[in-house]
């Protein structure tokens, strides 16, 4: 049976495990290399004095050519509109956009490294399914463990706007905390034991409460590590190894149909 254009599209586009499906993908990759890195020369000045025009020519044939892409993968679909509000469309959207705008707002061109998320593609092209799965995996874990994360982080705002607020009556503005917001910024560098060291208290009581956060610091840090492991543990008890019947292997990724080692169906 003969395939239509649009079918031959779609396997070129979708499918990486045809030989004309990977050549567009390794393509593909290579050209969002060539474009992250120009934007990111263009942000130098000595490179941007003498090779600007080169760079932004090419940031534009780029733009063109994933512009094309992206309507090329719309028509090409099977659903259109599951693929353009998927992760994937909405990334291959904010690709492009940085460029048109830059039209309009002088700068915007920059956030085009955007295009770097694109290169998650480079699993599927390399068949690393059993990172696929890990990732997926690690996404459960996140997705089980954000109420808990809430929760932990209306907490240590509620402790930063406290101490950025006591710090602000203890030291005033002569030793640096010129209001209540810049009180709290100097209580976040310090609970997150950045310490940046543009603001410091002076007074005793001031350096005792300073103590206090570092030590708390510590502890708070270990805390959404410690939600997130408990819950990939969960999320790895619940994912079942498939273990060929034939050779009595396992490692198998969550959607093989085969068995990597002998071939026989799973």
């Amino acid at each position: 049976m003969r395939l239509t254009l649009k079918q031959r599209l779609y396997v070129i586009i979708f499918e990486a495990d045809t030989p004309a499906g990977k050549a567009f993908d390794v393509a593909l990759l290579w050209a969002i290399l060539i474009s992250i890195a120009a934007v990111m020369l263009e942000s130098v000045p000595s490179m941007e004095e003498r090779y600007g025009t080169v760079f932004r020519i090419t940031e534009w044939i780029l733009t063109v050519a994933f512009t094309i892409e992206y309507v090329v993968r719309i028509i090409a679909s099977e659903k259109p509109r599951k693929y353009i509000f998927s992760f994937y469309g909405i990334i291959d959207f904010l690709a492009i956009l940085p460029t048109y705008l830059s039209l309009v707002f002088v700068g915007t061109q920059y956030l085009l490294v955007i295009r770097a998320l694109r290169l998650l593609r480079v699993f599927r092209i390399l068949k690393l399914g059993r990172f696929v799965g890990e990732g997926e995996q690690l996404g459960r874990a996140l997705r089980s463990s954000r109420h808990k994360i809430v929760v932990f982080l209306g907490a240590v705002l509620s402790i930063v706007v406290i101490m950025g607020t006591v710090m602000y009556l203890i030291e005033g503005g002569e030793n640096g905390f010129t209001s209540i917001p810049r009180s709290v910024y100097w209580a976040i560098v310090t609970l997150t034991t950045v310490g940046y060291g543009d603001i410091a208290p002076q007074t005793v009581l001031g350096q005792a409460i300073a103590s206090v956060i570092m030590i708390m610091g510590y502890a708070i840090i270990a805390v959404p590590t410690g939600i997130v492991t408990v819950e990939l543990g969960k999320a790895q008890g619940k994912t079942k190894e498939i273990i060929c019947e034939s050779c009595g292997k396992g490692g198998h990724a969550p959607d093989a149909i085969f068995c990597k080692h002998c071939g026989e169906r799973l």
